[in-house]
Formats: structure tokens, C-alpha cells, sequence
């Protein structure tokens, strides 16, 4: 079992070059998969068969797991399935036959244009290099909606200045090309000759954005960020993604076609995309209802 989980990881990360994330989410679920065959008397993944996979299922809703939850650990024992059959460790594959609940899909929380406004505009006007960094940080996951991980790891040299772009490695290893506007070229443009010099460190490299000690900004550390402005704003809880979220949903609103938004977004599926068309629907219903006489 413990050999499958190992070979399952590499894969994984080498083969299917998914994120440290993805791979950790992944094996988390097959080990409790694992854990709950060898307690049904599985010696081996070959003894796994489909009632094992949909006891598995059963027990963890019955400790409370969210649909959303299952679905994922459903897709997780099927991608492992998968693997396993292909890999010699299951004579079928027996997790092309389980189901998984469909998971309810909340509507993502959004800013109005007026609070994504103020929250990229909080920093203020102040040049010292901190202040530089969070307003071009802010500028830029609002100008293009990329995930916090893809703004991280952006190298100076992945923005084109020229034509106002930057190339953005996503999810898979997969490089797309995002535009931005001219607040956000003018925050990197201050960052860039103001205040990074003043950051930088042996650690820097050609990180874009850089930490208080000189390193490669970090993930968490951008989430702080953004939290934290919108508190001392006034606004909702806002993250980096809540930031995408309201990005995406501005471009619907203000007539963006559909595709052009999920390229944008590096969304390997229209469906993922689609959920912002509710977005500005359920936006516009709520403000019928607000405002019309006979709502």
C-alpha cells in the first residue's frame, strides 16, 4: 500500500506535473482510501474493488464530509484508480464505475467596481518600497484575475512592458499570456524603479515581487496582504482569489465574451467560467428587486 502511495506521488508530480497542492490533496485522499481497504481486509491495491471505494464513500459521509468535499475525494480515488490499472497494481479499473454527488457550487463572493477601486487604491500615493509592492501586487491580481500562486511566481522578465502582458505559468505547467491596463503598468513601473532595489537581497533572484527579507514573495504572505487592506478599508473579507472572483465578473459585466474570460483565467473547462454569468445575473436580479417599482 505505502509503495502505491509513493509511486502514485511521483507520478503525480513528474508525470501529470500537477502542483505540491494538488499532489498533497491527492495522496491525502488515497491514503484514506488505503487505511479504510486495509480495514475491510485489503492486503494489497489489488484487492480494492468497487464496494470498497463506495464504503469509503458512505463512512465519510456519515462523519460529516460536505458534497463538495466528496466529489472531490471521489475524483481523487478515481484519477488513483486509474493510475493503478494502468500501472499493473489493479486488474480493472474499478473506479471508472463510482459516482460522486454533484457538489453545489456556492456563488462566489465579489466586489462592486467601486470597492475593487478602493481596495487597489489603499496603499496610497506613499514611495516607500513595502507601499510599492502591496499597490502593484493589488494592481496586477485585479488587472489580470490570476491565481496568488501564478502572481508569486512571476519573474520580472514575464512581464512584457511593451505590449502590457504578462506570461503566466498555470495550473499543469500550462503558459498563458494576460493582459493588463495602464494602473497596473504604472504601479510596476514605481515598484520596478522605486522600490524593489530597496527589497532586494541575495535571495531575490528575478522574483517580481519580493518578501521584507528579499525572497521570493510568498503565496500566504500575498493573502495577508490583501486581507488586511480590505479590513482597514472597510470592505468585505476580501482574498487574492475573491479579487479573481470580481475581475472575472467585471469583464462578464462589462461585455467580455465568455471564452476570452476562461483563457484569461487559465480554466481548462468553459463550466468553470460559467459560474461568473451567474455571478452578474444573480447581481442584476438583486438589484431589480431593489429598485424596480413592481419587483
Amino acid at each position: 500500500m505505502r509503495d502505491a502511495v509513493d509511486e502514485f506521488a511521483d507520478h503525480l508530480a513528474q508525470v501529470d506535473n500537477r502542483s505540491a497542492h494538488t499532489v498533497r490533496a491527492y495522496v491525502g485522499d488515497v491514503v484514506s482510501l488505503l487505511d479504510h481497504a486495509a480495514l475491510m481486509g485489503c492486503a494489497t491495491p489489488g484487492d480494492i474493488d468497487i464496494a470498497v471505494l463506495r464504503s469509503w464513500l458512505a463512512k465519510l459521509r456519515t462523519l460529516g464530509a460536505a458534497r463538495t468535499s466528496l466529489a472531490r475525494r471521489a475524483a481523487s480515488a478515481r484519477t488513483f484508480s486509474a493510475w493503478a490499472h494502468r500501472a499493473g497494481r489493479l486488474t480493472t479499473d474499478v473506479g471508472a464505475q463510482l459516482a460522486s454527488p454533484k457538489a453545489h457550487r456556492d456563488l462566489p463572493a465579489v466586489l462592486r467596481a467601486d470597492q475593487a477601486e478602493t481596495l487597489v487604491s489603499a496603499p496610497g500615493d506613499e514611495a516607500s518600497p513595502v507601499l510599492l509592492r502591496d499597490r502593484a501586487l493589488l494592481e496586477l491580481l485585479y488587472a489580470t484575475g490570476i491565481r496568488v500562486s501564478e502572481l508569486c511566481g512571476l519573474d520580472i522578465a514575464d512581464v512584457d512592458r511593451g505590449r502590457r502582458v504578462v506570461r503566466v505559468l498555470g495550473k499543469g505547467g500550462k503558459e498563458r499570456s494576460v493582459p493588463y491596463g495602464l494602473p497596473a503598468e504604472e504601479a510596476i513601473d514605481d515598484w520596478l524603479r522605486l522600490g524593489r532595489g530597496a527589497l532586494s537581497g541575495p535571495s531575490s533572484g528575478d522574483a517580481l515581487l519580493l518578501g521584507a527579507r528579499g525572497g521570493r514573495l510568498q503565496p500566504t504572505i500575498a493573502r495577508r496582504i490583501v486581507s488586511g487592506y480590505a479590513r482597514a478599508a472597510g470592505l468585505p473579507h476580501t482574498s487574492p482569489h475573491g479579487l479573481r472572483h470580481s475581475a472575472a465578473t467585471h469583464l462578464l459585466e462589462g461585455g467580455a465574451d465568455l471564452r476570452a474570460v476562461q483563457e484569461l483565467l487559465g480554466h481548462a473547462s468553459l463550466s468553470s467560467t460559467q459560474i461568473y454569468t451567474h455571478v452578474s445575473v444573480e447581481r442584476l436580479r438583486a438589484a431589480y428587486r431593489q429598485a424596480h417599482p413592481r419587483a
